[in-house]
């Protein structure tokens, strides 16, 4: 039994498992998951000394009372021993590995001390910056903008501030001509004979910002942190790995650090090598408006360093996990922004080399249900097959109901990996409530029975396979980019730049709760290289998630890539529908490609602005609607009115989610009632044959009564408790 226990762990979360290589769970594997599928949570080893007796104790009670099937061990707190990284902390760390080998347990590789990751225990920790110590040249850089007001004709001459010099430009203001002067510096001093105009003279320097932790931008800096880090463990550990230790996680890096104005020093170089040309002109864009080429000189950098913040950061640890035969996961900090430039750079692209990329949901008053989807759409776009979940840290001891509808709710929105925030060693000091153990008499009676449900689902939606939706939204991160700018007034932890008419998360909410319909984001990226049209379909040609959308949302969009836009034109040419919402595109992340961009909206919506709710039906075969304020009737009335044979049809209901999935040529509906009264509404599903309920909350399988209808639709009554779910499997394999 141990022995399939560990071939399962691997199968999760080994990247060489293809696509339907795996049977789908038969009722005995629904109503009895393997241990493998249970929720695996943090296990905080907070504030105090960490025995083997008190390990022992500890993961045979979490085990046996909670049936939790494994844990990533979170060392935190200045209190904390043995101390990070040395013997005596390997060898108690060891001791778990053992245990948890015993159990049939397996373990995630938390990478910190404390968190957020790369620093090895200065935040949330003991206060050491042990990267830092070793690696001091390799932590957090950040550009800094010296600035000089000068009429010419005049002579400036003046040293250059300290740190690397990444551009010197002058702008003239009026004009807002530029001219680069980086070539008139010399034994770090400039000379400029100043033209006539009035002049703002910029030095952009990258410099040490003073935070401990490793410079995101920079792989060879992260390698040394996995070196310090993930080698440590692997050096001793190495008989752990690919078995009971299955994988990596990371903890909120962020790019709000800084000051919001994290670079790294060979930024340049870099961008030169990519792009073939010298960004230093382009250098106040990130400041100022700068004429015609603003928002294209702002997609070219702000879009550029979120490339080096996936590839030197997230890419080398899933690159490093890989290697050693787990898989990595993690999550940002500040999801819930609004405008992520400054934080994430792109909630989507910064998961495109992650193998499981994730979110998490803490604290009462952060939103974060309102962005899963923006998370699980980066999987199915970059063809991921699993979704994390960090959930209910520092909610304080919510009640069961809570819990049930936050886990339905994430999972009915992609999420299929919910970690529990947490357990802890040291449970009479519990920083971040709850404290979900047996040890807990608010939630002692209850949890083997909800971890038992989190299984159930878990052994159904972690089945590679793909996702089913009729709707795409472009997720508009070149518009986003385009407006933001740096040391805005929000300040960089809440995104800088509050963007007017920015509404994509809005939409995307209103397409749930009040249009009752799944969607998937499309990043502007997947756009140009994964999508083709054929069939009067956009369609989506992954390996594993392959998607057609039947409609395409563009969101409220200033700039738009005018290779986006080309192909949404050949689309609605071709029978696609599309709904603009509050704000056409106007510019191009092309510099001088505004006209062209503009009679391709016009060609498309023949100039006309039309009103809510009003849907025009074109020349072509296809259909175009601009809603100028959007609202969720709006939406849901659009939706309604096209011509398009959606999968899931059901009347209104705010607190009834859905997903749809296809896996081994089955299809899946799990159908959720997060809210607290009672649900019994018709639905009707396309393509389903010989349906069966399958109740995740019980591990029960019946028959259900459907009704067949036109268009090879499959009517059904769906009735739901309060904070209850179902899957609607059809033809299961057994």
């Amino acid at each position: 039994m141990h022995k399939f226990l560990l071939i399962l762990s691997f199968l999760c979360t080994n990247n060489d498992i293809q696509a339907g290589e795996r049977n789908f769970p038969t009722n005995e594997t629904f109503k009895n998951p393997p241990l493998i599928y249970f929720p695996k949570p943090l296990w905080f080893w907070n504030d105090t000394k960490v025995t083997e007796a008190g390990i022992t104790i500890q993961m045979q009670g979490f085990r046996d009372s909670c049936h939790y099937g494994g844990f990533s061990i979170l060392p935190f707190g200045q209190k904390f021993k043995p101390e990070y990284l040395t013997e005596d902390y390997f060898n108690i760390y060891g001791k778990a590995l053992e245990k948890a080998a015993e159990l049939g347990l397996s373990m995630c590789l938390y990478d910190e001390y404390g968190f957020p990751s790369g620093g090895a225990g200065p935040v949330n920790g003991d206060g050491i910056g042990r990267f830092e110590k070793r690696f001091p040249d390799q932590t957090i850089k950040r550009l800094d903008k010296t600035e000089f007001e000068i009429a010419g004709p005049s002579l400036f001459n003046s040293r250059i501030p300290e740190g690397k010099l990444m551009a010197a430009v002058a702008m003239e203001k009026n004009s807002l001509k530029r001219l680069n002067l980086a070539d008139q510096i010399v034994n770090g001093e400039l000379k400029w004979e100043v033209p006539v105009g009035d002049w703002k003279l910029m030095f952009f320097m990258c410099v040490k910002d003073g935070d401990p932790i490793v410079d995101y931008l920079d792989p060879a800096g992260v390698r040394n942190f996995i070196e310090m880090t993930h080698e440590a463990y692997y050096k001793r550990f190495k008989k752990y790995f690919g078995n009971v230790i299955s994988g990596t996680f990371f903890d909120e890096p962020t790019m709000y650090r800084a000051k919001g104005r994290m670079w790294t020093d060979r930024f340049n170089e870099k961008f030169q090598k990519k792009f073939g040309f010298n960004p230093s002109l382009y250098y106040p864009a990130l400041w100022y408006n700068i004429g015609p080429e603003t928002a294209a000189a702002r997609n070219y950098l702000f879009g550029f360093r979120t490339e080096l913040y996936a590839s030197g950061f997230t890419k080398v640890i899933n690159d490093w996990s890989t290697a050693h035969h787990i898989s990595a996961t993690g999550h940002q900090d500040q999801e819930e922004v609004l405008n992520p430039v400054s934080v994430s750079g792109d909630l989507m692209k910064c998961f495109k080399y992650l193998e499981i990329p994730g979110i998490d949901k803490i604290g009462g008053n952060r939103p974060a249900e309102r962005y899963y989807k923006i998370v699980s759409s980066a999987a199915y776009n970059w063809d991921k097959s699993l979704i994390m979940s960090e959930t209910y840290g520092a909610m304080g001891n919510i009640g069961w109901n809570e819990i049930y509808s936050v886990a339905m709710d994430q999972y009915a929105k992609g999420i299929n990996m919910l970690i529990p925030h947490a357990v802890w060693y040291n449970d009479k000091n519990v920083i971040f409530k709850p404290e979900l153990s047996q040890r807990n008499p608010l939630y002692a009676d209850s949890l083997k029975i909800f971890n038992q449900f989190l299984a159930r689902l878990n052994v159904v939606l972690q089945q590679k396979g793909r996702h089913v939706a009729d709707i795409a939204i472009l997720y508009p991160i070149h518009s986003i980019q385009g407006d933001h700018y740096l040391d805005g007034p929000l300040g960089n932890y809440k995104g800088g730049v509050d963007i007017p008419k920015t509404d994509y998360v809005s939409i995307a909410n209103w397409l749930t709760e009040d249009a009752g319909k799944d969607f998937t984001f499309i990043h502007p990226e997947i756009l140009d290289e994964k999508c083709i049209v054929a069939s009067g379909k956009l369609q989506l040609q992954n390996l594993m998630n392959r998607e057609e959308f039947s409609v395409l949302i563009i969101p409220s969009c200033k700039t738009i890539s005018l290779s986006n836009l080309k192909k949404i034109k050949l689309f609605y040419e071709n029978g696609g529908n599309l709904i603009f919402t509050s704000q056409l595109p106007a510019g191009a992340t092309e510099p001088g490609k505004e006209k062209e961009v503009a009679e391709i909206i016009s060609s498309m919506l023949k100039g006309e602005s039309l009103k809510n709710s009003k849907l025009k039906s074109l020349q072509t075969s296809g259909s175009a609607i601009f809603l100028l304020i959007p609202d969720g009737t709006s939406i849901r009335k659009v939706i309604g009115n096209l011509k398009v044979k959606y999968d899931v049809d059901y009347p209104l209901n705010a607190d009834l989610r859905y997903i749809h999935r296809i896996i081994k040529g089955n299809d899946l509906f799990y159908f959720a009632n997060i809210g607290k009264s009672p649900v019994e509404t018709r639905v009707q599903l396309k393509g389903v044959d010989h349906p069966q309920l399958w109740d995740p909350h019980s591990g029960e399988v019946s028959q259900i009564n459907t009704t067949s209808g036109g268009d090879h639709k499959t009517g059904f009554i769906l009735k739901l408790a309060p904070f209850h779910s179902v899957f609607m499997i059809s033809t299961p394999g057994q």
